[in-house]
């Protein structure tokens, strides 16, 4: 299967594509982009993926390796055939019982190569000759780039990186795949940058705010408003203590000592973000710096050891890590502050700041590894760790792309705020919207704008925040105007809600959607605003989709499309279905009102019963599974 891809990959690149024309124009190959393109191609239409660097994947394939996912089973289709690939490929290369399988966790964790490798095998299935990939194609988020006629883009006009010319792409329907929302921006569609205040949606961590990990309790310089500040960036980087494939970290030729310098005191302290910080003393602190200079490890309450202490690292298979920022640390490998200008700046700027990035973050793992102001054993644990050299081998063992938490919030037909992702009552349901395109899960969680303030308890911006398992509704991505684009990754939302929308299997959900909405604007000759919902849900349905999670029901139940369609309209409150059990009076009298059908409960008719025949015979729309 890697040689069908890297073909493909070559004829692209060698041909002359000056000017190309397809139904589906997908910009960015993020996994948004990837899932758009396969959906649409599961549905006849051709499409074409216009990736700026020479690798498609997006962060997956670039050390996002612990999948972001707060109840697995509540995102379905092509996300839950990308984790099933994930694990069988695991089983087959090293068998059933092995050490990599049970470190893939059922395939929710996996090598950067190894994503790769199931992103390939997806779209070499999804229909020969119906994906296009383009690498090193670069858009330009500047209208001119976009030939738009009245409300409709006609075509784009791409930078070919590799000879220099520029290239025209028409299409039917465009796709917004970037992580910044260059495409909608250029096409006039309207953003949002930065945090609303708690004032504006009343949400919760909204604004300006200083809390201890996780939860809080707020602390002093706390205020809640809004500003322009955008959460920080950083590598997923791949690290492995096996010396068998372990890379020695280098000093970068531009390091700057004083990035991390105020690093030492907090490992000679112990000093941490947890809460329980709050309550150690300064003889505490000064009994750590003892242990540690008698060769000893910390024993401050709260406070990672080693290399952990800049870096919260997951397990992978073949002893790797997804190495990501250290939330309980003031000093990790996120740089706030500096990415600001990244969602609206050119790619000369933010190609300098990957660079900045890229050599901050290699210093970072130097420093922890070597500078002698550091106790020795707390540099010899850090010294067990290196880059993998079976990753990113044309990259210096390096991630080959930048975590772009949140760029630009294109504006769409449905604001998304963290009142969507939170429960209407204690124990319940977020709200239920009837227009869902997939069921998602994960905290509000940000990560820090602004860098380390003399005094604050943490960095500005951090926050996790619990929430439920919600629906996300098609409006997020649909533009109010234009009506032949949609934007599945630069979504509709504030900060806060954007917060919770922006993990990987929620992008690769909606991107299913947006692929199967195209399809059917293309069939139907509608613009995007006006795609059949119904049908663009039995399709997502049909093909293993999630619409509404419940706790005792998944998609290989032969009524799991009946119920789905059911809840979104009120059916199912709940976060049960409990479809064998009989119905209750209480449901009975819902489930009339709602149907408009005479419903009994007489002790014996179960819920599934009741669920086949309002399905088949009530007219309400539904398709049999």
């Amino acid at each position: 299967m890697r040689k069908y891809i890297t073909l493909i990959f070559c004829l692209a690149l060698c041909c002359s594509h000056a000017k190309a024309s397809y139904d589906l124009v997908i910009v960015g190959g993020t996994p948004a982009g990837i899932t758009a393109a396969i959906a649409a191609a599961r549905e006849g239409k051709n499409c074409v993926i216009l990736e700026r660097t020479e690798h498609i994947g997006g962060l997956p394939t670039n050390g996002l390796g612990a999948t972001d996912i707060g109840t697995r089973g509540a995102t379905t289709g092509l996300f839950e055939e990308f984790v099933n690939l994930n694990k069988a490929y695991y089983i087959q290369t090293y068998g059933e019982n092995s050490q990599q399988v049970k470190d893939c966790s059922n395939g929710y964790h996996f090598e950067p190569h190894v994503a790769a490798m199931t992103f390939d095998k997806m779209i070499g299935e999804a229909g020969p000759g119906k994906i296009t990939i383009l690498t090193m194609r670069q858009f330009d988020a500047e209208p001119r780039y976009v030939n738009m006629e009245g409300g409709k883009i006609n075509s784009i006009r791409i930078l070919n990186r590799q000879t220099g010319q520029e290239e025209n792409y028409s299409g039917k329907i465009f796709l917004d795949a970037t992580y910044e929302g260059d495409l909608g921006a250029a096409a006039g569609v309207p953003y949002k940058l930065g945090r609303e205040g708690a004032d504006e949606y009343d949400e919760p961590c909204a604004g300006r705010i200083y809390r201890w990990w996780k939860h809080g309790p707020d602390e002093a310089g706390t205020t809640y408003q809004g500003d322009n500040a955008i959460q920080s960036y950083n590598y997923r980087i791949c690290l492995t203590n096996d010396p068998a494939i372990r890379v020695p970290i280098e000093k970068p030729a531009d390091y700057n000592r004083e990035d991390f310098a105020s690093l030492v005191e907090d490992v000679w302290t112990g000093r941490n973000t947890d809460v329980r910080f709050k309550n150690v003393t300064e003889a505490q602190m000064e009994s750590n710096r003892q242990k540690l200079a008698a060769g000893g490890r910390t024993s401050t309450p709260g406070d990672p050891w080693g290399i952990s202490k800049i870096s919260s690292m997951v397990r992978l298979p073949n002893s790797k890590t997804d190495a990501n920022n250290q939330h309980l640390a003031l000093i990790s490998t996120d740089l706030p502050e500096e990415n600001w200008p990244w969602p609206t700046s050119g790619w000369e700027w933010r190609d300098k700041f990957a660079e900045r990035l890229r050599s901050y973050t290699l210093g970072l793992l130097w420093f922890v590894q070597n500078d002698e102001a550091l106790p020795e054993s707390f540099r010899e644990a850090c010294r067990q760790w290196g880059l993998a050299s079976t990753e990113y081998e044309d990259n210096g063992n390096f991630p080959r792309q930048v975590y772009v938490r949140e760029g630009r919030r294109l504006e769409g037909t449905y604001f998304f705020t963290a009142h969507d992702a939170l429960p209407v009552e204690n124990g319940g349901r977020p709200p239920i919207h009837p227009s869902s395109i997939t069921a998602s899960h994960y905290a509000l969680d940000s990560h820090a704008v602004r860098k380390r303030e003399p005094g604050r308890v943490h960095l500005d911006g951090f926050f996790s925040h619990p929430t439920s398992v919600y629906t996300v509704p098609y409006g997020v991505m649909v533009p109010k105007d234009v009506e032949n684009l949609l934007f599945p990754v630069p979504v509709s939302g504030s900060h806060v809600g954007f917060s919770t929308l922006r993990m990987e299997p929620c992008w690769m959900a909606l991107g299913e959607a947006a692929g199967v909405a195209a399809s059917l604007a293309i069939e139907k000759g509608v613009k995007v605003q006006e795609v059949p919902l119904d049908e663009m849900q039995q399709i997502l349905l049909d093909n293993g989709g999630t619409l509404i999670y419940f706790k005792d029901l998944n998609n290989t139940d032969p009524d799991f499309s009946r119920v789905q369609k059911l809840a979104l309209k009120g059916f199912f409150p709940d976060w049960e279905a409990k479809l064998d059990e009989p119905i209750d009076e209480n449901t009975a009298n819902l489930w009339k009102k709602l149907s408009g059908k005479r419903i009994a409960s007489d002790g014996t008719t179960t819920r599934r019963q009741i669920v086949r025949s309002l399905s088949e015979n009530s007219g309400n729309g539904m398709k049999k599974k």
